[in-house]
């Protein structure tokens, strides 16, 4: 088969995953910004890309998104709908994307699908800030509503400095997400679902609260129980993503919080750590939908 991979052709994972395809499939690097479509009967393929229609591609695989203006974007995502209500195989959906992107709205929809989350508010005002400081104990991370891999989280605990990094913030106009911190040991899960299948690394960082492997923890196989697998596939169903990294916090009275959900994610230190072929295990899930997508219901 042969599949698009959405990102750079620069990356470490087009690599791995031609060398997990071998001669069974084929992966070829689109970029995002080079996408364009016609409408109106123009002599101009629709949902086409690098001067090629997107049909040509059995499935789709969402690796970066990418910098891009909104504007950008909502094309972006608009042509991959379009392509997939056409019948095309997009991992994951556009939807599910653009609510993983979206840490308010992928905690809205955990939360409403009964995941435990930690306690978050969110708001646009210094004020409010202020107060959802006081409510969430005052030892708080704040967030960029988008973002990944641990950039741009604050952890505040002083009044003051919070009030600084508040005003700071509404001045760059953003949304202020405000999380209560969970106490735990130095480590978190990085789960990661691929269909049906949920492997594990436990990441621990004795240097950092923080603990993505980009900020210095240390990834180590876990054992993926049956609480962990059926936790870390529910918090993927709950966004429509079947290619999911979920982040779980075990807290220190034994609590397990999703605090998010990634529906491009990587798996270079979950292969590192585990020994684990996760691009192989991503090539049979695209091959598995399409299949299922081309066969005749019963």
């Amino acid at each position: 088969m042969r599949f698009a991979y959405l990102g750079s052709a620069e990356s470490w994972y087009v690599g791995d995953l031609r060398r997990a395809a071998g001669a069974r499939h084929r992966v070829d690097p689109v970029p995002f910004d080079g996408m364009h479509a016609g409408l109106g009967g123009a002599d101009w393929p629709e949902s086409a890309t690098a001067n090629e229609p997107l049909g040509a591609f059995d499935a789709i695989l969402i690796r970066a998104m990418g910098p891009g203006s909104l504007e950008q974007v909502v094309f972006r995502m608009n042509v991959l709908g379009r392509y997939a209500g056409a019948g095309g195989v997009v991992v994951n959906p556009p939807r599910a994307v653009e609510a993983a992107v979206d840490k308010f709205l992928a905690l809205a929809w955990l939360q409403d699908a009964g995941l435990l989350v930690p306690r978050t508010i969110v708001c646009q005002g210094v004020d409010d800030a202020c107060r959802a400081f006081d409510v969430l104990g005052r030892d708080v991370v704040v967030k960029p509503i988008f973002g990944a891999e641990g950039r741009g989280i604050v952890r505040l605990s002083d009044p003051d400095l919070a009030e600084r990094a508040f005003r700071s913030l509404v001045q760059l106009q953003s949304v202020l997400y405000i999380q209560e911190y969970i106490e735990h040991c130095g480590r978190d899960y990085r789960l990661l679902v691929v269909g049906n299948r949920v492997f594990g690394m436990l990441r621990e960082n004795g240097a950092d609260w923080r603990t993505n492997v980009s900020r210095g923890a240390v990834g180590k196989p876990l054992e993926v129980t049956s609480d962990l697998g059926g936790l870390a596939l529910r918090s993927a169903r709950a966004i429509g993503a079947s290619l999911a990294g979920v982040d779980v916090v075990p807290a220190r009275d034994g609590r397990l919080f999703v605090i998010e959900v990634n529906a491009s994610p990587g798996w270079k230190g979950l292969a590192a750590a585990t020994g684990i072929d996760a691009a192989r295990c991503v090539l049979d899930h695209l091959e598995e939908s399409v299949n299922d997508r081309r066969s005749p219901p019963d």
